[in-house]
C-alpha cells in the first residue's frame, strides 16, 4: 500500500529536491504539494494525506501554525523540515514523528521516512483490528470468527466488499485481488492468512494463487496431468492445482 505524502515548502528550490528523494521510493505517493501554510491547511484537509513532510518556517502561516489549524487529532503523520536545529525540540512537543534539517541528507531523510513507515504500519494494523472488530469479525475476546464482510482500504477510504459476493481471490504480488462485482479490489493481506480467515464451507484454495468461492461455481474441468479448471458463474475461468483437488470435490460432494 502506498503513503499518500503532502509536501510543504516555501522554497520552491527545497520542494524539489524533497520530491527528487520521495521519487526514489517505490511505495510513495506525492499527492500535492504547497507552498504556503493556508494552502497547506486546504489540502490536508481535502486530500487526507498519510504523511506531510512541513516546513516550519513560512510566512504567515508557519509549520506550527498549520497543525493549530488543523487540530492535533485530525492532522496526519509530521516530518518537519527545517534550516534551524533549535527547532528539533519543539518539533518533538507537536508530535512530529521526526525532523529534518536543510540543506536535506539523503540518508537521514531515509531514516526519518522509514520511522514514518513503521508507525503508520501499526496505526494501519490497529485501524484494521477496529474495523474488524466493528464488523464482527473478532469478538471482544479476541477470538477470531469467519467475517461477512472484507474491509478493504484503499485511498483513505475503507470499502466493505460482502463475503458472499466474492468470486475469487487471486494473488498479486503483495496484494490479493478481490474479485467481487464488475472490478477488482486490491487488499494488502497474504493468501494463507485470508485462508485462515474465511469460512471453509464456503470458500476453498485450489492453488497457490486462487480461492474460490463455492456458491459462484457452474463447473469444474479436468485436465491431462491431474490439474483442472474451474469455470465460474460469471464465465471467468480458475485454474486449479492437482494438489488442491482433493478439497474441493470433498465441498462439491
Amino acid at each position: 500500500m502506498s503513503i499518500r505524502v503532502l509536501v510543504v515548502d516555501d522554497e520552491p528550490i527545497a520542494r524539489r529536491g524533497l520530491l527528487r528523494l520521495l521519487r526514489q521510493e517505490t511505495d510513495i505517493e506525492v499527492i500535492e504539494e504547497c507552498g504556503d501554510g493556508e494552502s497547506a491547511v486546504d489540502a490536508i484537509g481535502r486530500l487526507a494525506p498519510d504523511l506531510v513532510f512541513l516546513d516550519v518556517q513560512m510566512p504567515e502561516l508557519d509549520g506550527f501554525a498549520v497543525i493549530e489549524a488543523v487540530g492535533a487529532q485530525r492532522m496526519p503523520a509530521v516530518i518537519f523540515v527545517t534550516a534551524f536545529d533549535q527547532h528539533a525540540v519543539r518539533a518533538f512537543d507537536a508530535q512530529a514523528l521526526d525532523y529534518v534539517l536543510k540543506p536535506i541528507d539523503p540518508a537521514r531523510f531515509r531514516r526519518a521516512l522509514q520511522r514514518a513507515r513503521e508507525r503508520l504500519a501499526r496505526l494501519d494494523g490497529d485501524f484494521v483490528r477496529r474495523v474488524a472488530l466493528a464488523l464482527g469479525e473478532i469478538d471482544r475476546s479476541g477470538a477470531p470468527r469467519h467475517p461477512d464482510r472484507l474491509a478493504i482500504r484503499s485511498e483513505g477510504r475503507v470499502r466493505l466488499v460482502d463475503v458472499g459476493e466474492v468470486e475469487r481471490l487471486v494473488a498479486a504480488g503483495n496484494y490479493v485481488e478481490v474479485h467481487a462485482g464488475a472490478r477488482p479490489h486490491l487488499m494488502r493481506e497474504t493468501m494463507a492468512s485470508l485462508e485462515a480467515r474465511l469460512d471453509p464451507a464456503w470458500f476453498v484454495r485450489i492453488s497457490r494463487a486462487a480461492i474460490i468461492g463455492i456458491g459462484h461455481v457452474r463447473e469444474v474441468q479436468p485436465l491431462f496431468n491431474g490439474d483442472f479448471v474451474v469455470i465460474q458463474k460469471s464465465g471467468a475461468k480458475v485454474n486449479g492445482s492437482r494438489r488442491y483437488r482433493a478439497a474441493l470435490e470433498k465441498l462439491l460432494g
